[in-house]
């Protein structure tokens, strides 16, 4: 590593995430090449999402990426939030097209003309569809990989119901969605996060209402939004004209022509970018830190044989134990390769964020001992052979909670309260996660938002957390002086 993460957090994080293989950079600006080690991890973070939401009754879809620009223009009052990042296709060879088609940023005008189309009565609903897939935003000044790219994977849910109370059901409401989105942080990347609601400015355009999960850095000062869900209401509904035939409309019942009801909607997505987040979170200065639940490889075997031994019985134990491993639901591997020295082994393993690393030598098979290394802390143990499996899932698990419980410490050391503007404006300067009184207007948003305007950037709301503190009566808003209506987080942020 040429960067230490204290010293120049941007260089470090651009140099682990290349030589760590998460990524690879591509020779268009904005544009990343997601490696195996990535996408392996992606893969595990899909698989638990996915069997939550089967348990939701989703179906899995696959939309087009293109979109006509008559649809783009019908539908011109929700894609102008998204003009300009939308990237047209106008060519085909050396051809003109007849109409340019856009490229979704998103996929509201890919989906609802066609559930406008599919839904036609009350037997229609519900509708719940999840795709998983790319979305291309263009305009994007300074990218940083995985966290702000061109290009990047999502998932992406979207429900229709026929009422509100549907909508806002138990089993399918925003805030479930949220606390599997929460899980995926916590539990599995061991990122801390906290649950508000969105102001009125960083809300998803068109919606009634958007919930997140909010990250943030401490390194940098700037809070990261982590993923979203939406109550649309019948926002979408009318403008995609989303209609059904209710059996429960009177005027159904008397077979009044055109009486049709608007259905209700919900959305949620989360991206690629909660990867970038776990690397900023717990990488060190010898590359990237891999909770265990994420990480493709848990435990990496190297033997250390010593100058003209025998390797025979060291490989032969080695693959012993990468199989007694894997036979136990651990995610073992073997490296045996002879054209690099076992330092370059030790370095590339710790580079890459493999949470244990196993060596055995000629000693080791004596002693029928296994010394076993920790990423997170260097930590190094020797364990019987015959209590492998028990020793090494004990790790795990530590290793685990461990990075969860440092990152919050670090995140919460952050957090500073704040009553007044001047105490706002110092605890910005300082990197802080601020926590303040506000009086919840749209106009007192963008003064502060103009007040702050700087080189790093502004401060604007992150979120009103969902666990809000104590407002005695009389609080005033930070910023306006006007009687406060809540607490919310603020920062910069990516």
């Amino acid at each position: 590593m040429a960067f230490k993460k204290d010293d120049n957090f941007g260089e470090w994080y651009s140099e682990v995430v290349v030589n760590s293989e998460i990524i690879e950079y591509h020779d268009i600006s904005g544009c990343y090449i997601l490696r195996p080690w990535a996408m392996e991890i992606w893969e595990l973070l899909k698989e638990f999402f996915d069997a939550e939401i089967k348990k939701l009754k989703l179906k899995s879809y696959y939309f087009p990426l293109f979109v006509t620009v008559n649809v783009v223009q019908k539908k011109k009052d929700h894609f102008e939030d998204f003009a300009p990042e939308v990237a047209w296709v106008t060519k085909t060879g050396n051809s003109e097209l007849e109409a340019p088609i856009a490229i979704r940023p998103t996929s509201e005008t890919a989906m609802y003309p066609y559930f406008a189309k599919w839904i036609r009565s009350h037997r229609n609903l519900p509708l719940r569809c999840n795709q998983w897939c790319s979305v291309v935003r263009w305009e994007c000044s300074n990218p940083i990989p995985l966290i702000r790219s061109r290009e990047f994977l999502w998932q992406e849910g979207h429900t229709v119901f026929a009422t509100k109370e549907e909508s806002d059901e138990e089993f399918y409401q925003v805030l479930r969605i949220l606390e599997l989105y929460r899980r995926i942080y916590e539990e599995f990347l061991a990122v801390p996060v906290s649950k508000g609601r969105k102001s009125e400015m960083e809300k998803f355009a068109g919606g009634l209402y958007t919930a997140s999960v909010e990250a943030f850095i401490p390194n940098t000062g700037r809070g990261i939004q982590a993923a979203t869900s939406n109550c649309l209401g019948q926002n979408f509904a009318k403008k995609f004209e989303i209609f059904f035939e209710d059996e429960n409309d009177p005027a159904q019942k008397k077979k009044e022509k055109n009486k049709r009801s608007l259905v209700c909607q919900n959305s949620w997505a989360y991206t690629t970018r909660s990867i970038g987040v776990m690397v900023m979170t717990h990488g060190d200065d010898k590359g990237l830190v891999l909770p265990p639940r994420v990480a493709p490889i848990q435990v990496i075997v190297i033997p250390d044989p010593l100058e003209d031994a025998d390797t025979t019985a060291i490989n032969e134990a080695c693959e012993t134990i990468v199989c007694t491993l894997n036979q136990a639901g651990i995610r073992a591997d073997l490296d045996t390769r002879e054209n690099y020295s076992l330092e370059w082994k030790y370095s590339h393993w710790e580079m890459k964020g493999v949470p244990l690393r196993i060596e055995i030598d000629l000693k080791d098979l004596a002693n029928k001992q296994v010394p076993v290394v920790r990423r997170d802390n260097g930590a190094k143990v020797d364990i019987l052979s015959t209590d492998l499996v028990e020793h090494v899932k004990v790790l795990l698990d530590g290793i685990q909670d461990s990075l969860f419980q440092t990152a919050k410490q670090k995140r919460d050391a952050c957090i500073e309260v704040v009553y007044t503007w001047d105490e706002f404006t110092a605890a910005l300067n300082d990197k802080k996660l601020i926590l303040a009184p506000w009086c919840d207007e749209e106009e007192v948003e963008k003064d502060v938002r103009a007040r702050t305007e700087g080189n790093l950037g502004s401060a604007k709301t992150l979120c009103a957390p969902f666990d809000q503190p104590d407002l005695p009566e009389g609080t005033v808003c930070f910023a306006s002086g006007k009687p406060a209506k809540t607490w919310s987080f603020w920062g910069r942020s990516y």
